[in-house]
């Protein structure tokens, strides 16, 4: 599927701003299931200074920064990409245990007291040493601790329905993503960017921010390696009625490393495996990784802040592989 994404951040100031200076993670990522053909800002007032580069988690970094008096500021950012989906089948995927997951990810042979040696072997032979070294490498700074997902008994206490013993990862992620659907009430009144995990455990309330980084917290707590992943996810209008322009939103979610099968994303908010209908931006730790927009303004007093984002379905497109 081919979509054009438009997202606009308008900021709304009581008083004149002298200069700002700001970073956008606003530009889709590249990987094997979505391409980004094209993406490009319009920013208002124009910046005096603009640059790119990618930063350390292979995001799409832009800074741009304003001199010019203004009492109002525009970021637009138009992309298109093609998304390339898998198929919804977990049964496909590397059926190992959670275990064997965890020690791998700490360094370990494959252990299990209940496993097979016929079935470890089975699941050694999925791995390709040497790229299984750099993705295990690449996937272990997931596991610590980051600025928004610190781990805590809580956490662990409600992940633990969720961790049988000898349990393949698939099985235990995908029941963890969805005991969050149920128990959790979704308010975007309840919590901002600031709110701790623990007031979101205690209320069980919040929004996909909250339940991503509540689902990272829960998997770290056992040695398994998560992050956070930022982007759209389309929204399709009820039946009889127009489609809204700027009616998608923001959206996370969160992935989790299978070895011998990379990175699986889950989306506790919608009770789903993303599929054609999930666009990313940005990934990492949390959410701190990944701020679509963030920046200093020097004056302004007040200001409101308004976002819109438009995901417009394009055309249908194959795997050109």
């Amino acid at each position: 599927m081919k979509y054009r994404i438009t997202h606009i951040t308008l900021y709304d100031y009581s008083q004149s701003v002298g200069l700002c200076q700001n970073e956008a993670k606003l530009q889709p990522r590249n990987f094997w299931r979505q391409h980004c053909h094209t993406s490009y800002f319009d920013i208002a007032p124009a910046p005096i200074d603009f640059r790119e580069r990618i930063d350390f988690f292979g995001n799409r970094v832009a800074y741009f920064a304003i001199q010019q008096p203004h009492s109002k500021l525009v970021v637009t950012s138009i992309s298109e990409v093609t998304i390339f989906p898998r198929q919804n089948n977990l049964d496909l995927l590397n059926r190992m245990g959670w275990e064997q997951v965890r020690n791998l990810l700490q360094g370990q042979a494959l252990q299990g007291q209940s496993q097979s040696q016929s079935q470890a072997q089975q699941n050694q032979a999925k791995l390709q040493p040497q790229e299984c070294t750099l993705e295990l490498l690449e996937a272990r700074q997931y596991l610590l601790d980051s600025p928004m997902v610190i781990v805590t008994p809580d956490l662990e206490n409600y992940a633990q329905k969720s961790f049988h013993p000898d349990r393949p990862l698939v099985d235990v992620v995908s029941d963890l993503m969805g005991r969050i659907h149920k128990d959790f009430t979704y308010d975007p009144t309840f919590t901002t960017i600031a709110t701790p995990l623990s007031e979101v455990i205690s209320f069980r309330r919040g929004v996909c921010q909250d339940f991503a980084h509540l689902a990272i917290g829960c998997l770290r707590a056992y040695g398994i390696a998560a992050r956070y992943i930022s982007g759209y996810v389309v929204t399709l209008p009820e039946l009889g009625k127009p489609r809204l322009v700027g009616a998608d939103a923001s959206h996370a979610w969160f992935s989790v490393y299978i070895p011998g099968t990379g990175w699986l994303d889950f989306d506790p908010t919608n009770n789903s495996v993303p599929l054609d209908q999930h666009i990313t931006l940005a990934w990492g730790r949390d959410y701190s990784d990944v701020t679509p927009l963030k920046g200093i303004a020097f004056g302004g007093g007040q200001h409101t802040l308004s976002v819109s984002v438009d995901v417009l379905r394009l055309e249908s497109n194959k795997d050109p592989n």
